[in-house]
């Protein structure tokens, strides 16, 4: 074969790339690796128990230390749906007004708005939260729906100090609406202006438009709440502040908590004091990147196809 026609069906913008792609895949699998190479000795010593008991025994004898990582897992999961289901409404309602109801001289100060919330360090809404956010549930929420409605299991627990999964939830549910409403309002601008003028021309109105043109980018708002789904499952100082920090694996929305991420927050500074506790907070981040690992591959799966579907 001739050498010139074999130069030219090589690619040489992805001759140059590839070396990037090689590297950020040693990189991901260094991570893991690394991540499973330290949580090995406390998944040997406690098995499948460290993940499925909810106990907390530090001592200076390694043979005395017993830990179980249930509460803090199933903390992560529940703020972070908390935060989803606050988010949906307000992300979807949020996108919808910046492209069809703000005004002009709005519509780009509205989106530089939801920006900068995206790009705020996460200790501005954990100081925020834990000073205003937090006091105003307990005072205002949470006692109104103890003392109302406290025959139903969600509120039965008295609300103390107002540090629990619902404060968390919250904070988190204000935080992850800028990421969901960002990949929201994208996908409902990029469609089609024939098929809002083919809804007008068939006698639909504004609210009915809508409602149709939300249906078609179902996939990109799935994927939008997916990804802030992860993105909350993973957060550290903000969650650390509101939540309480408790080892309660309970559903009750006003009892304080832990998450994976505060777990780590609060205890790795004096993990070295002892044998196994290392080993078991390196546990609990493995467990936490495999379930945000998940959750992103899920999203973005449901990202491409809208985008496809866009495509054709």
């Amino acid at each position: 074969m001739d050498i010139s026609k074999l130069l030219k069906k090589i690619d040489g913008f992805k001759i140059i790339t590839s070396p990037a792609v090689i590297a950020v895949f040693i990189l991901f699998a260094l991570m893991v690796g690394f991540y499973f190479y330290n949580a090995l000795p406390a998944i040997e010593k406690y098995g499948i128990n460290l993940f499925i008991q909810n106990i907390w025994q530090a001592a200076e004898e390694p043979a005395k230390e017993v830990y179980g990582l249930a509460a803090p897992i199933w903390g992560s999961i529940y703020t972070a749906t908390i935060a989803i289901l606050i988010a949906l409404p307000l992300s979807i309602g949020y996108a919808i007004f910046v492209n069809d109801y703000a005004p002009k001289p709005l519509k780009f100060p509205l989106i530089i708005i939801s920006d900068i919330m995206a790009g705020l360090p996460t200790i501005i809404y954990g100081i925020w939260g834990a000073f205003i956010l937090v006091p105003l549930l307990r005072d205002h929420v949470m006692k109104f729906l103890y003392e109302h409605f406290s025959f139903i299991p969600l509120f039965n627990y008295p609300p103390l100090s107002g540090y629990c999964y619902l404060s968390a939830g919250v904070l988190l549910g204000i935080m992850v609406v800028p990421f969901a409403s960002a990949i929201i309002r994208e996908a409902y601008a990029m469609i089609p202006s024939i098929y809002r003028e083919g809804l007008v021309a068939l006698g639909a109105t504004r609210y009915e438009t809508t409602k149709v043109l939300i249906r078609f980018i179902k996939p990109a708002i799935v994927s939008g709440f997916i990804l802030a789904f992860g993105r909350a499952l993973g957060e550290t100082v903000a969650v650390s502040l509101v939540i309480g920090n408790s080892f309660n694996l309970t559903y009750k929305l006003f009892a304080p908590g832990y998450t994976i991420s505060s777990l780590i927050a609060n205890q790795f500074g004096n993990a070295a004091l002892y044998e196994y506790m290392t080993s078991v907070l390196y546990s609990a981040g493995l467990v936490l990147f495999i379930i945000g690992l998940i959750v992103n591959i899920i999203g973005l799966y449901y990202l491409k196809r809208w985008r496809e579907n866009v495509s054709h």
